[in-house]
């Protein structure tokens, strides 16, 4: 199972009712469906991991109405937030929230077939073992042709690229030695052997960096 993560990891307070918000979520929503908008399929189902407070898959589900997302959370309290903020959006393209551990090996086994997977703001948050269970289970639950969108702060050939980077990731690190940034070499690497059959690096706002692999 995965670890209580650091307080400083993942910013939410309570908002009305059971919904939680996260400003970093509503400040990279834009950016990330602009993303999903050159990358992502038109149709089909979407899988989004560790989906949060909620708020990234109520813009996805009304940007991309082509597509059925289904939200996933291992974290009851973030679980109730999504379909806090579910209910209020009414939108028939979005699904109900699921467990799921991603840290598992055997997670993708329930959730497979997808022509999309999503993975926002977690790999720092996890140890690399677990993170590569993430990743390989994200590739493993595409269908041919499907394409794994990975999102999040990650070093640059082994170095953190900002003052910044290098204080979250030492906050991360103190609270917990197992985690923290994993470097770009290292997270194509894990892509490859899982069997993605192409890889493409973009660039995001605030340092941050996009794996876009196709299975």
């Amino acid at each position: 199972m995965m670890k209580k993560l650091p307080a400083t990891a993942s910013v939410a307070t309570p908002a009305s009712g059971a919904k939680l918000h996260a400003p970093a979520a509503e400040r990279n929503a834009q950016a990330l469906g602009d993303l999903l908008h050159d990358h992502a399929p038109k149709t089909g189902h979407a899988l989004e991991i560790a989906s949060g407070t909620g708020q990234h898959i109520i813009h996805f589900a009304q940007r991309f109405p082509g597509l059925i997302w289904h939200p996933s959370e291992v974290d009851a309290e973030r679980i109730a937030s999504i379909s806090a903020y579910a209910r209020e959006a009414r939108l028939p393209n979005l699904r109900t929230p699921r467990h799921l551990d991603v840290t598992r090996a055997d997670w993708a086994d329930a959730v497979g077939g997808k022509q999309l997977v999503v993975l926002i703001n977690l790999l720092h948050l996890i140890d690399d073992a677990a993170a590569q269970m993430a990743v390989a289970g994200a590739l493993a639950a595409l269908v041919p042709g499907g394409r794994f969108v990975l999102y999040g702060p990650f070093k640059r050939n082994g170095a953190l690229i900002s003052d910044g980077d290098a204080r979250f990731h030492h906050q991360l690190s103190t609270a917990n030695p197992d985690i923290g940034y994993k470097n770009d070499a290292d997270v194509e690497r894990w892509l490859t052997s899982a069997g993605a059959t192409s890889v493409t690096r973009v660039e995001m706002p605030a340092n941050n960096l996009a794996f876009i692999a196709e299975v």
